[in-house]
């Protein structure tokens, strides 16, 4: 029986804002880049929770601000 290849799903973030939260948390040593591939088999379960925390909190300043903008 042969190993079962699943196709990588694109991520609706890039690579590159992942891994600058990731250089921001510290840990971004961890993570194996070869040109536009990013490998995070190397990071914890915590450390991928905290880039998504990272991820969600720059989107909530993001929002705000344009909210901000806006004047409301």
């Amino acid at each position: 029986m042969g190993v079962i290849t699943l196709p990588r799903r694109r991520s609706i973030v890039s690579d590159d804002v992942k891994y600058e939260i990731a250089r921001e948390l510290g840990f971004a040593d961890k993570i194996n880049v070869e040109g536009d591939d990013y490998d995070y088999g190397n990071i914890t379960t915590r450390e991928a929770g905290l880039i998504v925390r990272g991820l969600i909190e720059k989107a909530e300043r993001a929002m705000s601000d344009q909210l901000r903008r806006r004047g409301r």
